[in-house]
């Protein structure tokens, strides 16, 4: 079985795929720097046995991080608790099988190119993927599956605490779809202006990137939030919470 990790600035997401490709667990844990290999071993070891997962059917393991402090505790616990030497992305050997066309390849966050490489292969090109993660991001794929560009905005529960944070008077709230664009209070008036503000946002951005890209051009949402907001808005096609997942999958199949 392969264990794939996702190591995002806000959550690390573990998951294992069997031989079949065919995912049979996925957890996820607050990203902390300072945790370490041990730590993961024995909260990770927990879920997995509830899932019928024992250390000795990890067979293989593969990582994207862009949080480089994490790195070095993941790639331990693959190797002291699963005995396998994992693959990471960026790493030299581990082919992508794509173009990075950019002034700085280097900088582009492995999960965007993960992402890339699994919408690719799902929707074909040329396609837009929107991310909501800690940042909303925009990746940009072209008909050849090259990854182009994109474009980097505040995520909305960053968003959100910024707000709280800088303005005395207003309260930490969570994001959720208000039925009125107008607030008949505070709170409301915040959510409303964090969930249509990101509507409008996606929207408009979409139309920009269309319009520089071509028409036709496939969106595709993923992350955490993703499902909230594609049913607000006829400009994604789809909704797809696992593409990292996948696109790791697929990486490591290629390199294998």
């Amino acid at each position: 079985m392969l264990l794939s990790i996702d190591s995002g600035n806000t959550n690390i997401v573990f998951a294992v795929f069997d031989d079949d490709n065919n995912l049979r667990g996925q957890w996820r844990s607050s990203t902390h720097a300072d945790r370490t290999a041990d730590e993961f071993r024995v909260w990770l070891g927990q879920l997995m046995t509830s899932a019928d997962i024992t250390a000795a059917d990890i067979t293989a393991a593969i990582i994207a991080s862009v949080v480089p402090k994490t790195l070095f505790s993941l790639k331990t616990l693959c190797w002291e608790y699963f005995g396998c030497e994992a693959k990471v992305i960026g790493d030299d050997g581990v082919d992508l099988g794509l173009e990075v066309l950019v002034d700085r390849p280097e900088d582009v966050g492995a999960d965007r190119l993960v992402n890339a490489v699994s919408g690719y292969q799902q929707y074909g090109g040329p396609l837009i993927i929107v991310d909501f993660g800690t940042a909303t991001t925009f990746d940009i794929i072209d008909a050849d599956g090259n990854y182009i560009g994109g474009v980097i905005a505040p995520g909305v529960n960053l968003s959100l605490e910024a707000l709280h944070m800088a303005a005395a008077q207003l309260p930490r709230v969570g994001i959720q779809r208000t039925e009125h664009v107008t607030g008949k209070n505070t709170v409301e008036a915040m959510q409303s202006g964090i969930y249509w503000g990101y509507v409008g946002l996606i929207e408009g951005l979409v139309k920009r990137l269309s319009d520089e890209h071509g028409s036709g051009i496939t969106v595709v949402a993923t992350g955490g939030l993703a499902g909230l907001f594609s049913d607000a808005t006829d400009c994604i096609d789809h909704s797809d919470p696992d593409l990292t997942l996948r696109g790791l999958l697929a990486i490591y199949r290629k390199n294998s």
